[in-house]
């Protein structure tokens, strides 16, 4: 295996490279799509596109079992030395290349002998829509095992060690506006003051109480109400709530409580007060097998001492709507430590490139003891 990894080394630093240099926002990675799909191509691995939309499916073998592995595709949209620009800081672009390097290093192996290789190229994770759509064309539906990976800040796992299940929390955004009517800054009775509104539906949410020995927190993250002229009353609004748990049943109970206040306090002053919840995103649902595995391949590529528990985070991961949304599928993800400065999203985020071939090795040992351990339950 090691040898295998070593020999792909200089190929995959050239992919990464160029996935580094090339970012792409969500729902756009046109070039990265294209990229990926002839580089495969030339490999003589077959790929599946989308004619409705970008990422890609590359499978390899045939029949059953199926394992997967997931990798997002698509860059921020942030600002780097004062310029907006798309920005691969949340490490997408060493996830496609860490499934290339697996790909390609269980190609080498002969892996599978039997059954069937899927590395899923998804788009718009940062969007988290993206899991959802590929969800809607039926790519999972086959898949026995599915394998993710992300690239963990030092603050979680520090450079040389790795977890074998990420842990994330739910969350979702509610945004929404209040509908009044705006009145003299003389008569109040004649209108409805946003801003006061506002600050009812503030005092509502914070009343919440949901179980505390589960993190979860809902915040008004975003209010804008009157404008230049100071004497105006505003009576229309619009918002945004941050609403995140560490569970999917609590993020349930949160919302619907969050959803009551806003009914409640429109009711109360008077107001239309329409909202919609988006960008949503589910708690992370791990396969106690599928953890076991990937911490096997942790300890025979790093030794037992690098092998760390399960990461609790508070972010998010659209991954994890692959369990949600189809149970059949056993899923953990890779949690690779690798030096990770200063954070996460951070326009300047850095991380030891040496990791790659680490990561490459896990997941490529991972996928080789899944279809052992399907081939022995037949």
């Amino acid at each position: 295996m090691k040898a295998a990894v070593q020999e792909v080394k200089p190929i995959v630093e050239e992919v990464f490279q160029h996935l580094h240099t090339h970012p792409e926002i969500s729902w756009k990675e046109v070039e990265t799509t294209n990229y990926l799909k002839e580089f495969l191509e030339r490999e003589g691995i077959e790929v599946e596109t989308f004619p409705d939309s970008t990422g890609l499916v590359a499978t390899m073998g045939t029949g059953k079992p199926c394992v997967g592995l997931r990798a997002d595709i698509d860059a921020l949209w942030q600002e780097v030395d004062g310029e907006y620009q798309a920005n691969h800081s949340c490490g997408h672009d060493a996830h496609m290349t860490l499934a290339i390097g697996a790909l390609l290093v269980l190609k080498k192996l002969g892996i599978p002998e039997k059954g069937r290789l899927k590395v899923i190229f998804q788009p718009a994770e940062e969007k988290g829509t993206g899991a959802l759509s590929l969800i809607e064309k039926g790519i999972v539906d086959d898949i026995d095992y599915l394998y993710g990976v992300h690239l963990r800040p030092v603050q979680e796992v520090e450079d040389g060690y790795a977890s074998p299940a990420i842990l994330h929390g739910s969350a979702q955004t509610i945004n929404g506006q209040i509908k009044g009517t705006d009145a003299h800054g003389a008569r109040p009775q004649e209108g409805q003051n946003a801003i006061e509104v506002m600050a009812l539906l503030v005092q509502s949410i914070r009343s919440i109480h949901i179980n505390p020995m589960v993190p979860h927190s809902a915040k008004m993250t975003m209010f804008q109400a009157g404008g230049e002229s100071a004497n105006i009353i505003p009576g229309n609004a619009v918002f945004s709530i941050d609403v995140r748990a560490q569970t999917n049943e609590v993020m349930d109970k949160l919302s619907c409580q969050v959803t009551k206040a806003i009914e409640s306090i429109a009711n109360l002053a008077g107001v239309m007060i329409p909202y919609e919840v988006s960008d949503e995103i589910a708690a992370a649902e791990v396969d106690e097998t599928a953890v076991e595995l990937m911490a096997q391949s942790i300890e025979e590529t790093v030794g037992q001492d690098f092998l760390v528990p399960p990461i609790v985070t508070p972010g998010g991961e659209d991954f994890h709507f692959y369990t949600l949304k189809r149970p059949s599928v056993k899923a953990t993800m890779l949690g690779l430590g690798c030096g990770l400065t200063p954070g996460l999203h951070h326009p300047k985020m850095t991380f030891n490139r040496d990791s790659l071939t680490t990561g490459i090795e896990i997941l490529a040992r991972t996928v080789q003891h899944t279809f052992e351990r399907l081939e022995k339950r037949k």
